[in-house]
C-alpha cells in the first residue's frame, strides 16, 4: 500500500506518514490505531509474557466438564486438609516456634 493510499484509507495526512516511516516522529496511539484499521488490523493492548496473572490454569480448568472440576475441587480440598492435618501446632512460617 502506498503512502498515498494509506492516506486516504485513514485520514492522517500522508505527510505524517511519511515522518513516522522515517522514525522522525511517533504516532499517537489514536493515529496507529486509524492506520492500522485502515490496513485491515487493530491494536490490541495485552500484558508482556511472563507478567500479570498466568492464565494458562484457567484456560485448562475451562476446559473441563463442570463434573471434572468438582472432582479436581474435591481433590484438592482433600489435599489440603491433610496439609493442614500434617502442619504441628505452634510451627510457624517462619520456621520458629511458638511454644
Amino acid at each position: 500500500m502506498t503512502q498515498r493510499a494509506l492516506a486516504d484509507a485513514s485520514g492522517v495526512p500522508q505527510s505524517s506518514i511519511a515522518r513516522i516511516e522515517r522514525g522522525t516522529t511517533d504516532p499517537r496511539v489514536d493515529t496507529l490505531r486509524r492506520l492500522l484499521r485502515a490496513t485491515g488490523s487493530e491494536l490490541e493492548i495485552a500484558p508482556r509474557l511472563g507478567e500479570g496473572v498466568d492464565r494458562s490454569l484457567i484456560h485448562v480448568t475451562l476446559a473441563l466438564t463442570p463434573d471434572e472440576r468438582g472432582r479436581s475441587a474435591a481433590r484438592a480440598g482433600r489435599n489440603l486438609a491433610t496439609l493442614v492435618g500434617q502442619a504441628r501446632p505452634g510451627d510457624r512460617d517462619d520456621g520458629t516456634d511458638r511454644s
